[in-house]
C-alpha cells in the first residue's frame, strides 16, 4: 500500500514538473520574442566608395589598358638620337641623378 502512494506521488510529481516546464518554455519563448521586437533593427552591410576612390579606380583601369611608354615619344627619340640631333645636357642629368639617389637611400 505503501508503494501504491509513493508511485501515486511520484506521478503528481512527474505532471507538475511536467507543465513548470512547459510553463517555463513558453515564458523563454515569450521572454525571447519581445527581446527580438525591442531590440532596434540593425542595417543591412554597405559600401560607398568616396569620389577619390572612383577616381583612382579609373586611373588604376587607365594604366592596365597602356602599355607604359610613349611609343610615339621613343620613336621621335630615337630619331633624334640617329641624326645626332639629340643632345644631353649632362649637368642636368647629373642633378636628376644625385636627386634620385638622395630619395632612395637619403
Amino acid at each position: 500500500m505503501v508503494s501504491h502512494v509513493n508511485k501515486g506521488q511520484q506521478q503528481a510529481n512527474l505532471l507538475t514538473n511536467t507543465k513548470q516546464q512547459k510553463l517555463d518554455l513558453q515564458k523563454d519563448n515569450a521572454n525571447s520574442e519581445a527581446a527580438k521586437s525591442s531590440a532596434p533593427k540593425v542595417a543591412a552591410d554597405s559600401v560607398s566608395l568616396t569620389p577619390q576612390a572612383k577616381q583612382l579606380k579609373s586611373l588604376q583601369d587607365k594604366a592596365q589598358q597602356s602599355s607604359g611608354f610613349d611609343s610615339n615619344k621613343v620613336e621621335e627619340l630615337k630619331k633624334a638620337i640617329s641624326e645626332g640631333k639629340y643632345q644631353i645636357d649632362a649637368e642636368k642629368l647629373a642633378k636628376n641623378i644625385a636627386a634620385f639617389e638622395f630619395d632612395v637611400y637619403g
